[in-house]
């Protein structure tokens, strides 16, 4: 596995942690520079503390699942998974998903970009509006690691099934 490959699937990985860790004050109705407004809206605390929460672990999980295009796990099936433990996984089956993740990853992203330059009233400013970006910033990273990563075990996977057939 080149080296390139590793780092780029471990910076990926580690790329949502700051958003996610940004985000968790807001569970539990701390502001982070929105006004009361905002936080109404939200819900936080309350149901929109589940809602933030939900959303920061399957940030997270998509996240780490990056790794698996450059660990075992991402080519065969775990042992301990039933029907299919033991067996190779398909490229297409994790291609396809990676790509997908791309493609939203990157959409958030222009989304993200879209509401730092033309920011509601709610939105934070001053200090807030600088940590909020800082968090988010490493966000921008991970669709281009990602698509590297994704390009790398197609190809390397194509190539072990070429000469797997020879």
């Amino acid at each position: 596995m080149p080296r390139w490959a590793v780092w780029a699937a471990h910076a990926a990985a580690l790329a949502a942690i700051p958003s996610g860790l940004w985000r968790l004050p807001m569970a539990w109705g701390t502001s982070m520079g929105f006004d009361q407004d905002f936080m109404d809206a939200l819900q936080a605390p309350g149901w929109g503390s589940v809602y933030v929460i939900v959303l920061g672990v399957l940030t997270e999980v998509f996240a780490f699942l990056t790794l698996g295009l450059v660990q075992p796990w991402g080519e065969t099936w775990p042992r301990w998974v039933p029907f299919v433990g033991g067996r190779r996984i398909r490229p297409l089956a994790v291609v396809v998903p990676a790509a997908l993740g791309v493609a939203a990853v990157m959409l958030y992203n222009v989304g993200y970009i879209y509401t730092a330059f033309f920011a509601g009233a709610d939105q934070p400013k001053g200090a807030a509006l600088w940590l909020m970006n800082a968090c988010y910033a490493p966000m921008l990273a991970w669709p281009p690691l990602l698509a590297a990563v994704t390009v790398h075990y197609w190809r390397r996977r194509k190539a072990d099934a070429t000469t797997a057939t020879v």
